[in-house]
């Protein structure tokens, strides 16, 4: 019987499983930004980094739900505190994808390094620096049908927060 999608009825997996395939699913959004940074030369900006640390934080917590099994109220837990860091990441995304749309004499100026602003500004100023993100976060350096690298990472983060939601949301019964 070939697989089609009526066929694939992801709601009957366990939470178990669908954490660990989001799990393994944070593992190649990295995996590609990683790719994209060392083998296609695109330089990360500070939203694309504050995005990634959101991608690890979602995936160490779905990896967690999976290695603990705990029981209904604990998976609950899990998928509020995933569902959380995906809609954070989600933010940031949105944020990268707003400073993109910017006409050019909108775009804010852009800046030195993130290690740069570690080493000669207090943590908070670099902190807050890198979180709002500046012109080099406006540059959209590659595309794929039409949408940039934040809009995919959007969609990615919108998938695993709607599936931390469901997941928190879903019937007790089917717990394994």
């Amino acid at each position: 019987m070939p697989v089609t999608l009526q066929s694939i009825k992801f709601w009957q997996y366990s939470r178990r499983t669908l954490n660990g395939l989001a799990a393994l699913v944070c593992g190649g959004l990295i995996a590609t930004a990683l790719f994209m940074q060392y083998v296609m030369d695109l330089n990360p900006c500070y939203l694309c980094i504050v995005q990634r640390v959101f991608v690890i934080t979602t995936g160490v917590i779905l990896l967690a739900a999976v290695l603990h099994n705990p029981a209904r109220r604990g998976q609950q837990w899990y998928s509020l505190f995933g569902g959380l860091s995906a809609a954070t990441g989600a933010g940031f995304s949105i944020r990268q994808l707003w400073l993109q749309g910017l006409p050019e004499d909108q775009v804010p100026a852009c800046g030195p390094s993130a290690d740069y602003l570690f080493d000669a500004l207090p943590w908070r100023d670099a902190l807050s620096m890198l979180l709002r993100g500046d012109g080099n976060c406006a540059e959209v350096q590659w595309t794929l049908l039409g949408l940039s690298i934040p809009g995919w990472t959007l969609m990615a983060f919108a998938g695993l927060a709607l599936l931390c939601l469901w997941q928190g949301l879903r019937d007790c019964k089917t717990i394994s």
